[in-house]
């Protein structure tokens, strides 16, 4: 069996548990404690050595880290990973786009604000705003002419990238000032249905939330 190393309050371990659910591929879950450093020991190293989660691990004992690499993995074979060249290739821009432009700054944002961390990084906080505008511009526009980031169905570019930009609003940015935005996050939403919460941070007792 599978076995999900995972955080429940993170997202991008959010992202790994929905495409399990949609797949309906049964898994066992592994709490790693974050905020004891249980991500940094050696046996988590061993599975991941840049020591995040999640990591999904096969039944023979082989480890994938990076959540867009899971859902890549996950989802081959499958209509979440179109197989035409061209709708595939749309799929890993979109992936990469998340992993460059929306998890690092809309993520972080988010981070610290929920965990009341915002002071101590306050250096880059305007940094982090203006390019977490920018990013929901470029998703904004990105979504003009289409239901779904790749065309008319939902891949895991829209598992992808909803799981941090649909969570704008948790840091301060209004999701309404991009008018094709709302639409998408109530498609990608009605898609993956209702058995997916988001956790809170609070629901860990070491996050200081």
């Amino acid at each position: 069996m599978l076995t999900l190393h995972d955080y429940l309050p993170s997202q991008n371990g959010w992202k790994a548990r929905v495409l399990l659910g949609l797949l309906k591929i049964p898994y066992q879950t592994r709490i790693v404690s974050i905020f004891e450093g249980e991500s940094h020991s050696d046996a988590f190293l061993a599975l991941n050595p840049a020591g995040a989660v999640p990591v999904l691990q096969l039944a023979d004992g082989q480890a994938i880290a990076e959540s867009n690499a899971i859902l890549t993995y996950l989802a081959e074979g499958t209509t979440y990973l179109p197989a035409d060249r061209y709708r595939r290739a749309k799929v890993m821009q979109w992936l990469f786009f998340e992993q460059y432009h929306v998890e690092p700054v809309i993520g972080s944002l988010r981070f610290w604000t929920l965990t009341g961390r915002l002071e101590r990084n306050k250096g880059m906080v305007e940094a982090k705003r203006a390019a977490g505008a920018r990013t929901l511009a470029a998703l904004d526009r990105g979504l003009a002419d289409t239901a779904f980031l790749v065309g008319n169905q939902l891949s895991i570019a829209d598992i992808a990238v909803y799981a941090y930009s649909h969570r704008a609003e948790d840091c301060g940015f209004r999701l309404a000032d991009y008018p094709a935005l709302p639409g998408w996050v109530g498609r990608v939403r009605d898609a993956i249905g209702t058995d997916h919460p988001v956790c809170p941070y609070s629901i860990d007792t070491h996050s200081g939330a």
